[in-house]
């Protein structure tokens, strides 16, 4: 009996505070814009408010109109390892006056699990597969909120079991392409992911590049490329994998982001250098040099705004401004800032990705 009379007591109060003002005199439509005009940094804050504050302030609805009107925020979440083969998570603020990255402690902690995918789709990060020292290819998703700072429950579980793999997201979809699995043929399948319904379908195509390394969506496609520099392209508006213009491929020698529409590779073949890829041309063109000294390699790639922001080893991170690094290249080599890392642990930085809220 008291377990009910609890339960009413809480829906009450509930109830009751749904009908109380946001701010008191406001109407709650400009009592909203108000909210969204409060820099990310101090939305933590802001949940703690009250239950109305909270479910406001971690509503899709929200991050939708301050992305419409603007007023996002975007920021960087790197997916790391540690020594023991531990997956977690690390977070950037790049607007801070302090910029440091900064471990996620609401993210669970993964023990053991490597080859996993990691993609970003709204106010939510998905990690998904992977596999274990001793363990075969999953089908397991994982789903942190960003604005809500917690992980959520996902339901269903990828239609392949696979690790190893690409993961863009495209209209609202997630993408699981290629990789190893229990089934040979993974390598040749991918599952389209769907949050909203909460389905998944697995698809085929001999078109898909084995061995996968690295994707970047651009224009509507996502690309693709695998071992021995074999490339693919998936058209979202076909549904059909196409081969990569070789032009094109023959200049993507490392990890790729998207700037403006605009194409940029980081080559660590011979040294570190950053090239773009000149649409109206047809060619690859040389941006600058980046020198070795100011991080560690391999490198992850995100773009915020104009800037390019270049994850190595532990989290080291340097940022390239794209439409000023012509300007103040010295000798080829391009001037940029840095962010060094504040612990002395070993990580590895799996992937990047960016949320604007």
């Amino acid at each position: 009996m008291a377990c009910i009379v609890l339960e009413e007591t809480e829906r009450a109060d509930q109830s009751n505070e749904t009908q109380i003002a946001l701010i008191s005199g406001v109407p709650d439509d400009i009592s909203e814009s108000f909210l969204a005009r409060v820099p990310r940094e101090y939305h933590m804050a802001m949940r703690c408010v009250s239950r109305r504050w909270r479910d406001v302030v971690c509503s899709d609805e929200f991050c939708d109109y301050r992305i419409k009107f603007n007023l996002a925020e975007s920021w960087i979440y790197a997916l790391c390892r540690d020594l023991s083969g531990g997956v977690f998570l690390h977070m950037l603020n790049p607007f801070s006056s302090r910029r440091s990255w900064k471990r996620v402690h609401e993210y669970q902690y993964i023990p053991k699990r490597e080859g996993m995918g990691f993609t970003a789709l709204g106010k939510r990060l998905f990690m998904l597969g992977g596999c274990g020292w001793l363990e075969d290819a999953t089908d397991e998703v994982y789903c942190y909120d960003a604005a809500m700072n917690t992980c959520c429950d996902v339901v269903p579980p990828l239609s392949t079991k696979r690790c190893y793999f690409a993961c863009e997201t495209v209209d609202g979809k997630i993408m699981a392409i290629g990789g190893l699995g229990l089934d040979p043929n993974a390598k040749r399948t991918w599952d389209i992911y769907d949050p909203l319904t909460r389905t998944c379908k697995s698809c085929s195509d001999a078109n898909i590049v084995p061995e996968i390394e690295d994707s970047f969506l651009m224009d509507g496609k996502i690309y693709v490329r695998g071992g021995g520099s074999s490339t693919a392209v998936y058209n979202a508006s076909s549904g059909v994998w196409e081969h990569m213009e070789d032009v094109m491929a023959s200049g993507w020698k490392g990890p790729a982001v998207v700037v403006a529409d605009e194409l940029y590779v980081f080559d660590q073949t011979f040294g570190t250098k950053l090239t773009m890829w000149c649409k109206h041309k047809r060619m690859w063109i040389s941006i600058g040099k980046l020198s070795q000294l100011v991080m560690k390699q391999p490198c992850r790639l995100v773009s915020i705004g104009n800037s390019i922001f270049v994850i190595g080893k532990d989290c080291s991170t340097v940022v390239i401004d794209v439409e000023n690094v012509r300007k103040t290249s010295m000798n080829g080599v391009m001037v940029c800032s840095s962010i060094p890392k504040t612990w002395d642990d070993d990580i590895d930085v799996i992937s990047c990705k960016s949320v604007a809220i």
